[in-house]
């Protein structure tokens, strides 16, 4: 019988008890519809997961025994540093979500000139959380015991000047493929563009701080195919899929 995940945001150890937030008590009572005395799997996402019973389920509280950790790692040995264009609606929840599933470890919101969403500070960190959640869903969806870290939202222009290694960024008129290069450190930087892509300045931005342009193909993706491509393709090449 398959034992569900879930995600807790506070330290686990054998032999505690933790009650779980009114969110996670609502899932586990209405969505899942676990009982007194069933098993769930939790993880806060430093590594490893723990198995617990639930000692209560009541209207008012949800209670766990952590009664066992298990040691398990399933992350890529290919360190993956996504800069990802702010997409509108759904087309960035749906990138940060397969970013996830696909084993990314760092994941970054950029500003760029063609980005059609504007943010004050609120809605900056309301934004963030919405993503933060999405990271963590798609961690207990996909097995991982580790959660991708995401960093606040920077321009495009900042963001490069400080990424090392081996950077590329996602440009359909490039003449290289990412089978032509190598990752320095099973380490590389991705950098994905917004709809519409880069302008012909934020290219010449991402080149001077030494990103190479590479293609996904003949065709023209969209930006989220686009980047479920790219990770894919370096999964492939390096990382996990090999």
């Amino acid at each position: 019988m398959r034992v569900s995940r879930l995600y807790v945001a506070e330290p686990l150890n054998v032999g505690g008890r933790i009650e779980l937030d009114d969110d996670a008590a609502h899932y586990v009572r209405s969505v899942l519809r676990l009982k007194q005395d069933q098993s769930i799997v939790l993880f806060n996402g430093h590594g490893g997961e723990y198995l617990g019973r639930f000692s209560e389920v009541s209207r008012k509280t949800v209670r766990v025994e952590i009664e066992q950790f298990i040691e398990r790692n399933v992350e890529s040995p290919l360190a993956i540093n996504l800069g990802l264009g702010i997409s509108r609606g759904d087309r960035m929840d749906w990138a940060v979500q397969k970013a996830v599933e696909l084993g990314v470890t760092r994941l970054t919101p950029l500003v760029t000139e063609r980005c059609v969403i504007k943010f004050n500070d609120d809605k900056k960190q309301q934004r963030l959380q919405h993503w933060q959640h999405i990271v963590q869903h798609a961690a207990e969806q996909s097995g991982r015991t580790y959660c991708p870290s995401i960093g606040e939202i920077e321009n495009l222009a900042d963001w490069v000047s400080g990424q090392q290694g081996l950077c590329v960024f996602l440009d359909p008129y490039a003449e290289q493929s990412l089978a032509d290069l190598k990752p320095v450190n099973s380490r590389v930087t991705l950098l994905s563009g917004p709809e519409g892509g880069f302008s012909e300045q934020e290219r010449q931005i991402a080149k001077t701080a030494g990103f190479v342009p590479v293609r996904m193909g003949a065709r023209i993706l969209r930006t989220e195919t686009a980047v479920l491509s790219a990770l894919t393709a370096v999964q492939t090449l390096w990382g996990d899929f090999r």
